[in-house]
């Protein structure tokens, strides 16, 4: 029998014992779904995605109802690392190798719409995040300062982005205190910010539009026209699953294509001089597949994503998986106490682009960010958005990407997932 990633980790209703969710803007609570429900538009699952989208076809006049298992925000959308990056997952060289210049400036193009959506509408809606400018990609052999240089040309000089600078070994070091970085890219037009408190802003004004949210509401099935829980239904007629990683079971040709993983991270104490580990008060993920990722918090904490895991479910201590590569990478904070450790489940895709779909008449599925959804998933929402309105081109230009499904599809996922997990980890430290 397959994981329920829905409750195998997780209280049921409650949000991850986070340093967001203590921290965290008011939480109204929104009631289940209770009997029959009509509506224009019925979205399955209110992370970024679902919310974004919600937000935007009611703006369009569109009659919305947006359904959670849990709470809003409750997924990856209220506990990831809080990068709002440039690009793809995918450095922009690569995917011109792999699609052509024209397709891959394309997705160039959509990425930074996504930053620049992202930061509008926490402009707009007013919605207290922390919102703060750069992050530094840091490479972890000396052997990747090439290609950093040369993305930086390609972003300079072919994509008219001049936000991007290579950063030599002297000053990365000066920037980040660890001796275990040679060199870097430092973006100073992407961002940072606290993922929950957004998730719950975008849940704020959407409500304030008149966007119907029942949380608590677990979704069994979805057919053409009807959406189906525990109390209740809703029929409409178009249906979005915005579910990521936590799709379940509900979309088998999704579950063939986008992968649900975990990953884990730790927040420190609040630490007598944050400035002196990371001097900018950027954040930053390195280069390793198996990537670290750390930033400071408002209140002076190393918050540190990283750990390996080899299945579905979270390790007993979180902590202590996260203490492992955290230490590797600031050796002199072996003192030093966390106060809060948490896990998520994400979803990555073969090719590390987002999985757009159109599963069924009447049904789209966005899913598949790879580590890469603060800027991707509340865009995903907006080109859900705009097909459902009968504008699909911008989102056909991701669906009809071919995608590629995992060798055995989703029966197979959690022993390839763990061999994956295995090598890639045996790699980045040779």
């Amino acid at each position: 029998m397959a994981l329920d990633v829905l409750t195998a980790n997780d209280r049921p209703g409650e949000h991850a014992p986070s340093w967001y969710a203590a921290t965290a803007n008011a939480m109204p609570d929104h009631p289940p779904l209770q009997g029959e429900a009509h509506a224009d538009v019925c979205i399955v699952g209110a992370g970024y995605s679902g919310l974004s989208a919600a937000l935007h076809l009611r703006e369009r006049g569109y009659d919305v109802v947006v359904l959670d298992a849990h709470r809003v925000g409750w997924g990856a959308s209220g506990r990831n690392g809080g990068q709002l990056g440039s690009g793809q997952r995918v450095a922009q060289a690569d995917l011109e190798a792999r699609l052509g210049r024209g397709k891959a400036r394309i997705l160039w193009d959509l990425a930074e719409e996504s930053k620049t959506l992202a930061k509008s509408l926490i402009n707009r809606h007013a919605i207290n995040c922390d919102l703060r400018p750069g992050i530094l990609e840091a490479m972890h052999r000396p052997g990747f300062e090439r290609d950093a240089r040369k993305e930086v040309a390609l972003l300079n000089d072919h994509y008219n982005y001049p936000h991007a600078r290579f950063v030599e070994r002297n000053e990365i070091r000066a920037m980040v205190a660890s001796e275990g970085y040679h060199s870097g890219i430092l973006d100073t037009d992407a961002a940072h910010l606290h993922p929950l408190n957004y998730a719950l802003g975008l849940a704020h004004a959407a409500a304030q539009t008149g966007v119907r949210l029942h949380e608590h509401t677990r979704v069994t099935r979805v057919t053409t026209g009807r959406v189906e829980t525990a109390k209740g239904t809703v029929t409409a007629s178009h249906i979005l699953l915005a579910c990521n990683g936590y799709l379940c079971g509900l979309e088998g040709s999704v579950a063939a294509r986008v992968m649900p993983i975990n990953n884990f991270i730790a927040a420190t104490e609040p630490l007598p001089d944050p400035a002196a580990l990371i001097r900018d008060d950027v954040a930053v993920c390195d280069s390793r597949f198996v990537v670290n990722y750390f930033r400071l918090s408002r209140d002076g904490r190393l918050l540190f994503g990283g750990g390996e895991n080899y299945g579905y479910r979270f390790p007993a201590d979180i902590a202590a998986k996260v203490r492992k590569p955290m230490l590797e990478v600031f050796p002199h904070l072996a003192d030093t106490r966390i106060d809060h450790a948490w896990g998520g489940t994400l979803a990555i895709t073969m090719d590390r682009l987002p999985n757009f779909a159109r599963p069924a008449p009447g049904i789209l599925s966005v899913s598949g960010y790879s580590g890469h959804g603060v800027g991707m998933a509340t865009l995903a929402g907006k080109l859900a958005s705009e097909a459902i309105a009968g504008q699909a081109e911008r989102f056909d230009i991701l669906a009809t990407i071919p995608r590629p499904r995992f060798p055995g599809g989703a029966a197979l996922r959690t022993p390839l997932l763990t061999l994956a997990m295995i090598w890639y980890g045996l790699r980045d430290r040779l």
